[in-house]
């Protein structure tokens, strides 16, 4: 499930993969007494006012800083505990749509070490900004 770029709708993709983290994450007891590595990913649906076939100005402020990106999704898992994955995805994801240039966040948690026997398991939540 990957966004694709659509040039006639004026629409790009931003996108972060394999953001790892240790998160304070989980429902059981030895999920609770410390923080477990986490995968997290994220993809965007932005604006591109300059599509489909002009070139934008290159200057930073036209488009969305995949940096910022970053460091939300660090600061949000940072937040305290969270009992389920989709909680962390959904607070990643509204946390981009704050920008008002991203339509839609796809977000990806994963937890590689919950099974010894399985590479990884997770969520992936997909939101958008309200239709006024």
């Amino acid at each position: 499930m990957i966004y694709a770029p659509d040039a006639e709708a004026g629409r790009r993709v931003v996108f972060l993969r394999g953001l790892e983290l240790m998160a304070r994450l989980g429902i059981y007891a030895h999920e609770k007494a410390g923080p477990q590595r986490i995968l997290l990913s994220v993809e965007l649906v932005v604006a591109d006012d300059f599509a489909p076939a002009a070139i934008g100005p290159d200057d930073f402020r036209r488009v969305v800083d995949y940096e910022r990106l970053v460091q939300t999704a660090r600061a949000t898992v940072a937040q305290g505990h969270v009992l389920l994955v989709e909680t962390l995805a959904e607070m990643v994801a509204l946390a981009a749509l704050e920008d008002p240039r991203v339509e839609r966040a796809r977000v990806t948690v994963e937890k590689p070490d919950a099974f010894t026997d399985v590479a990884t398991v997770g969520v992936v939540v997909e939101r958008r900004r309200k239709v006024a």
